[in-house]
């Protein structure tokens, strides 16, 4: 019996011996950097687990050892973390551990993608960047009518155009392609009802989806940024005055297709929704991406009693409070350069 006993103390001895032995190999390696001579980039597909991503190391010049993969599998499963690993692109520096490594593939410290916006372009262009880029998860189908596109984002009813934050993202690569439109659709509601706060008192707008509208017509008039308030304080105080808006273009967003970079005439006399020269107010709906400048100047417009402008061919415009001022402007920076017609 007392032979049994030593025996049995024995084993436990040898057991707890054993098992001390393999969490101090266990903390050593996992402690020990990979064996990487350059930045590795790791990618993970989503769904994948932890034992894919080891499958993945092991196939990289293989610099993660049996023993590391197998501490780091065990890890993850006491951890609860095997389905916890984020997906993306990861870049592993020479010196990063596999606990390291296990940190920032739980974390989703992935390499990020980048899509820059401009502002002014239109929604149209928007999708047409989305649909084409490789870091995007595409799902978009085909043909898309703008009523299909906000139906699927949750919005239905609602027209796409200034409804996206023009801005420069980035993402994890794999993002879906309506999570990413999600996402700036909710930045420019955010902007817009925070500077919609803000606003200055007794503005002409119906709704902040009004001030949108304007803001939109102020990015695309503007071609100095010191100018935008004083812009949108021409066409604020236009519509105060009832005077249509008269500006080129909300009519070229209205030709649609149909312009070929000439406004004429007769586009201006003829009739659709967005044509300022034939219907007054502002149009249905924003006619590009406005950014937060645009929005803020349309909120918070420059009272200097102007209510005409014309454009130097500078970029910059000339102010005119009376119509007689604005014909003298006319004739001395548009008749003579002929660059693009502003005001009425």
């Amino acid at each position: 019996m007392k032979k049994l006993l030593r025996l049995l103390a024995l084993l436990v001895v040898v057991a707890v011996l054993g098992l001390a032995a393999v969490l101090w190999d266990a903390k050593r390696l996992l402690h020990t950097p990979l064996a990487l001579e350059e930045v590795e980039r790791v990618s993970i597909e989503r769904g994948n687990r932890m034992r894919d991503v080891i499958h993945q190391l092991q196939a990289v010049d293989a610099f993660v050892t049996p023993r590391q993969s197998l501490y780091l599998l065990l890890l993850t499963r006491l951890r609860d973390q095997q389905t916890r690993i984020k997906a993306g692109d990861f870049d592993l520096a020479p010196g990063t551990t596999p606990l390291q490594a296990l940190a920032m593939f739980v974390e989703g410290r992935a390499v990020l993608s980048e899509l820059r916006i401009p502002e002014g372009w239109g929604y149209a262009q928007l999708l047409d960047l989305v649909r084409i880029h490789p870091d995007l998860g595409h799902s978009l189908p085909e043909e898309l009518a703008p009523g299909q596109l906000m139906a699927l984002l949750g919005l239905p009813g609602q027209h796409p155009e200034g409804r996206f934050f023009p801005d420069t993202y980035r993402f994890t690569k794999g993002m879906r392609d309506l999570d990413f439109l999600r996402h700036a659709h909710h930045l420019m509601e955010k902007t817009l009802s925070a500077e919609w706060e803000q606003r200055a008192p007794e503005l002409p707008y119906a709704d902040a989806s009004a001030a949108l509208t304007m803001a939109s017509i102020v990015e695309k008039e503007t071609g100095a940024a010191n100018e935008r308030a004083r812009i949108a304080g021409v066409f604020v105080r236009r519509l105060r005055l009832g005077m249509l808006l008269q500006t080129d273009p909300t009519v070229i967003y209205g030709l649609g297709e149909n312009f070929d970079g000439n406004l004429r005439r007769v586009d201006l006399l003829t009739d659709t929704p967005y044509n300022s020269y034939t219907r007054a107010g502002l149009p249905p709906t924003p006619i590009c991406l406005p950014g937060r400048a645009a929005i803020h100047a349309a909120l918070h417009p420059e009272d200097d009693g102007s209510v005409f402008f014309v454009a130097r061919g500078d970029g910059s415009h000339q102010f005119s409070k009376t119509l007689d001022e604005h014909n003298a402007a006319v004739r001395q920076y548009q008749l003579k350069a002929q660059p693009r017609r502003e005001g009425p």
